[in-house]
């Protein structure tokens, strides 16, 4: 049995992002980040009902401010009391999981989206997408960057600006970019 392309995006594999059923997500998803980007001066407990609208999945007292982007919001889970802030971008062409208790900061980027070395398969509108797990009570400091198919593990702290290629071990702290383990 062929897989339909949105089946093959959710599994890992190359995909073509042009597919009708692809860009009717993605249509719904910047219909509801309209809404949800018009909620800056309503109540965190808003924002939560809003974010279990979309996302795959909000625990208790999980907050992500106003204005937020994402691609999908179905592939996003967010454990109990993670915090986001403003003007967070979330490519969730593949699952993101932020654990319990994590804090990110300001203008962090999220990307499970990524594209063939290949420039033929580029061309051809191939992609695929490598999930990215952010652990329990981690802190992402403002503006870092992190790149497909990264794990961050519990208690780790990502400098701000940071931009995170590879996994970082529980409790590890990184910065700088690449990010490196530092003292």
């Amino acid at each position: 049995m062929t897989r339909t392309q949105k089946e093959k995006m959710l599994a890992g594999e190359m995909y073509n992002a042009a597919d009708p059923e692809i860009q009717a997500d993605l249509l719904a998803a910047g219909a509801w980040l309209k809404r949800y980007n018009s909620t800056l001066g309503d109540s965190a407990e808003q924002w939560h009902l809003f974010l279990r609208e979309r996302l795959g999945e909000v625990g208790p007292g999980a907050v992500i401010r106003p204005p937020f982007h994402c691609d999908y919001g179905f592939n996003i889970s967010i454990g109990a009391h993670a915090y986001m802030n403003f003007n967070c971008v979330i490519l969730d062409v593949a699952k993101v999981t932020i654990g319990d208790g994590t804090a990110i900061g300001p203008a962090v980027q999220i990307y499970t989206a990524d594209h063939p070395d290949d420039p033929e398969q580029r061309q051809a509108g191939l992609q695929l997408g490598r999930p990215v797990r952010i652990g329990k009570h981690v802190w992402i400091g403002g503006g870092a960057i992190i790149l497909p198919g990264v794990t961050i593990g519990d208690h780790a702290v990502v400098g701000a600006g940071s931009v995170v290629t590879r996994d970082v071990p529980a409790g590890a702290k990184v910065m700088g970019s690449p990010a490196r383990v530092r003292g």
